[in-house]
């Protein structure tokens, strides 16, 4: 039994710590952006799943819509790479704010695999940023 409560217990107290006190400007999405593609490198679930909102939904380069709980589920079976982001632009009105930008995705070895325009967005709420809302369209592809 105690090992049991361990199982459930530890992992709850080793959450990482999702951010708060966040000022309402185009810097801290612009550092949220960044945080999200670094989570995303390290296939860190935990860290993602602070920047998305429960009502969060993506659409993907090929017109799929998918929701927190799927876009979560999918990060640990993402290819292993970086995320070069670029051409960051954000913008902030009052408790709604979006960043447009181009990730390039890199493989292990320095090859760029994809480039992909994005668009995200993000509503203040309880003291931080959270994403709502995703798209991405491939520019170029390379096999």
């Amino acid at each position: 039994m105690l090992w049991l409560a361990l199982m459930i217990f530890v992992p709850l107290a080793c959450r990482a710590s999702c951010p708060s006190g966040q000022a309402k400007d185009e810097a801290v999405l612009v550092q949220l952006e960044q945080t999200w593609a670094k989570a995303l490198e390290q296939h860190d679930v935990e860290g993602v799943s602070c920047i998305l909102a429960g009502e969060f939904q993506d659409a993907d380069p090929n017109g799929a819509l998918h929701d927190r709980a799927e876009t979560l589920a999918n990060i640990p079976h993402r290819r292993v790479g970086s995320n070069q982001l670029n051409e960051l632009h954000p913008h902030v009105y009052g408790d709604f704010g979006y960043v447009r930008g181009l990730n390039t995705v890199v493989d292990p070895t320095g090859k760029a695999l994809a480039r992909v325009r994005f668009t995200d967005i993000f509503v203040y709420r309880e003291g931080r940023w959270l994403a709502v809302a995703g798209q991405e369209s491939l520019l170029s592809e390379t096999k």
